[in-house]
């Protein structure tokens, strides 16, 4: 007899919530940066969508220290953009705004990285065709390569010598998604087992370090490395940053099967929670 899945393979990743020293500030620079639009706001909270689809939760947490780089936690929320052309237009708003941005060619993908001033990391990529990706063994490949940024421009119709001349960011394109997630962990190997004991993922690559895992053959849903937290437990007091992940799933019902009688799971009408163990808080919600 064939165990159903966890969850089905069209499962993704949904909002992130993080947990803000300064919340006007954090808005406005994932606001200007992402060209995101707020649907929700107060004094408290804040969700950041692009074209009504929820990207981003920001919670006021102004009395929480900064989270130290050896805690467990975000390594960085990944920003998926529809096309190349897409990442073009966004890099070049990017540059001209005078960010520091990091960038790796993985392949399956073309991405830029850069921290918000609060020090959570952010990816924003997209992917290359999945006709292109190479997988030997049921593991995807990847790399990390210089982006030809040259060449990422020119999808959009712009020249590297001359972002001056571009038009103004028109903002996040409509179907721009949060593409993954990437975690920090106390060691990448037990972290792999338990994400995909708990939620079905499937490990797609292991670097002994880091590990990646998906739902459905994607390169990767859920990132996870022990690169500045190895060894490292729960932490015992909150801190600011990640507030928590949540995923979006058509159904519900193999996951609660699945984890029927764990007395570290919330199940509510149309979500299911539980932390890992290094505390995320993961939120498994019907879409």
């Amino acid at each position: 007899m064939t165990t159903p899945a966890a969850l089905p393979a069209t499962t993704h990743v949904g909002p992130v919530t993080l947990l803000a020293r300064d919340l006007p500030r954090l808005s406005a620079f994932y606001t200007q940066l992402l060209g995101l639009t707020p649907t929700a706001a107060s004094a408290q909270e804040v969700t950041l969508a692009a074209h009504g689809t929820p990207l981003l939760h920001l919670r006021a947490a102004p009395d929480l220290p900064a989270a130290p780089v050896t805690r467990p936690g975000l390594y960085h929320t990944a920003f998926l953009l529809p096309t190349r052309a897409d990442l073009g237009q966004w890099l070049a708003h990017a540059a001209r705004s005078g960010l520091r941005i990091g960038s790796g060619d993985h392949l399956v993908s073309e991405a830029f990285y850069l921290n918000d001033p609060e020090g959570n990391g952010i990816e924003v990529y997209a992917d290359r065709p999945r006709d292109t990706w190479t997988w030997v063994d049921g593991q995807i490949q990847m790399a990390t390569l210089a982006v030809d940024a040259a060449a990422v421009l020119a999808a959009a119709g712009l020249d590297l010598g001359h972002l001056g001349d571009a038009p103004p960011y028109a903002g996040a394109p409509a179907g721009t998604t949060v593409g993954h997630i990437h975690l920090k962990v106390g060691n990448a190997a037990q972290a792999a087992r338990w994400y995909a004991d708990t939620l079905g993922l499937d490990v797609v690559a292991d670097l002994g370090s880091a590990a990646f895992l998906s739902w459905g053959g994607y390169h990767h849903h859920v990132g996870l490395n022990e690169w500045h937290s190895a060894g490292q437990g729960r932490p015992a007091a909150p801190a600011a940053g990640l507030g928590g992940v949540t995923f979006l799933t058509p159904d519900l019902d193999a996951l609660r099967a699945h984890l029927r009688g764990r007395d570290d799971v919330q199940d509510a009408t149309d979500h299911v929670s539980v932390r890992d163990p290094w505390g995320t808080r993961l939120t498994v919600r019907r879409a």
